[in-house]
């Protein structure tokens, strides 16, 4: 595949702006890493057939070329940063410590993932590393354990970019993960944002304290861009209010934003994040999921008269989209409450698209009824194949971390 060239500095300002400048993760070893027994630790429903799902992945990244979209990798990225000795030994001083693999096999584990080229250093980082992959130890860890037991866990959700960080104008939130097996992944983002040459010196909105500072959680998938001044952030299982708030507040001092808009989720695997039942597909539409949107809670979040924020309740899901996205109306595209294909369809993530530009949306194929119901809707849909992607559950806006998209005008 061929990506486009580098077409200017990071800036966020919509979700449905020209899409110019991604990135991306290409599914790897750390999928492989996945078991039944450790699935549900790793937080996935299902096994994947990898090879099958980086196939996918490639049409996914050859769509998003095809449309002009320079894609950047996170892996190429790191290992351009990680090739500066001192670089590395931080990182992997970070991530391989007494308390992840033991004190016995800290240094031994250190020395392997040192030992390779930029990119077998990340490909550990991110793979993970087991016990027989180090050599004989002594210590209880190697005592206690089976050689394929993991002594560097793996990040087979680093394929969903959009979680771990998202950008908000011209600067980045790096995302406290609610879920401990995903924390890595933000401290890898965290690497490439400040010290890799393309990124570095970016504003870091929020995120950029360790985690273990941190008791609120936020999550990329709860955050929408839905217009120059104003965002949608839903209150998820994975995004507490506290992060919320200390975002919007974080914002309004900077003068980012002016309005927010709270979407207070069923606390559900279904609606894992806001972006899993409501994606923006045009300047003034939204597809949404009745079924988990008809009933929520909104709330309206402005700058507080002397600084922090102020809450009132908002009117609905769709009004409040169009009160943050600050246009008059917005239009929801939406299946039939009851219908089993929605049902089936939402939990292959229908509705997570991605646009690529006002009104021209990439979607997974597999759910046809929803992609008709755009179409119907005067939506140019591209699909791409979804076989083994959607069995991680997340789908192309999951997947993508807009880095630079053109103003839009409403």
């Amino acid at each position: 595949m061929s990506a486009a060239e580098p077409s200017g500095t990071p800036s966020v300002r919509s979700e449905v702006g020209r899409l110019r400048t991604v990135l991306l993760h290409r599914p790897g070893n750390e999928l492989r890493r996945v078991t039944p027994g450790t699935m549900d630790e790793l937080l996935f429903d299902e096994l994947l057939w990898v090879e099958e799902a980086q196939r996918e992945h490639d049409a996914f990244a050859d769509v998003l070329c095809g449309a002009g979209v320079q894609v950047r990798y996170v892996e190429e990225m790191l290992a351009d940063v990680v090739a500066d000795p001192a670089a590395a030994a931080a990182v992997v001083a970070r991530h391989v410590t007494d308390t992840t693999c033991g004190p016995q096999a800290v240094e031994r584990v250190r020395e392997l993932v040192l030992s390779g080229d930029p990119m077998q250093l990340v490909e550990h980082l991110i793979g993970g590393v087991t016990l027989e992959e180090v050599g004989d130890l002594d210590g209880l860890v190697a005592a206690a354990s089976a050689p394929t037991e993991l002594v560097l866990a793996p990040l087979p959700n680093l394929v969903f970019t959009r979680d771990s960080s998202a950008w908000i104008g011209e600067g980045v939130v790096l995302s406290p993960m609610n879920r401990a097996v995903r924390r890595r992944e933000t401290d890898l983002l965290r690497t490439v944002y400040r010290e890799h040459p393309d990124l570095a010196g970016a504003p870091i909105w929020f995120g950029d304290e360790p985690q273990d500072q941190l008791q609120a959680s936020f999550e990329g998938g709860d955050l929408l861009v839905v217009g120059e001044r104003g965002l949608a952030i839903g209150l998820s299982e994975r995004t507490t209010p506290a992060g919320v708030e200390t975002l919007a507040a974080r914002l309004f001092e900077a003068g980012v934003v002016d309005r927010v808009l709270a979407v207070d989720l069923p606390k559900v695997r279904a609606a894992m994040h806001l972006d899993t039942v409501v994606t923006q597909v045009d300047v003034d539409a939204f597809i949404t999921y009745p079924a988990m949107t008809s009933s929520v809670r909104c709330f309206a979040v402005v700058p507080g008269a002397s600084g922090g924020v102020h809450v009132s309740d908002a009117e609905g899901l769709v009004p409040g989209l169009a009160w943050a996205a600050g246009i008059d109306r917005a239009r929801a595209i939406e299946p039939a409450l009851g219908s089993i294909r929605a049902e089936r369809e939402q939990w292959n993530d229908a509705n997570n698209t991605l646009a690529i530009g006002p009104g021209e949306v990439v979607a997974y194929e597999r759910n046809a009824a929803t992609n008709e119901i755009l179409d119907a809707a005067g939506i140019t849909v591209h699909t791409i194949p979804s076989a083994e992607l959607p069995r991680g559950r997340g789908g192309p806006r999951c997947m993508s971390c807009p880095v630079l998209r053109d103003p839009v005008e409403v």
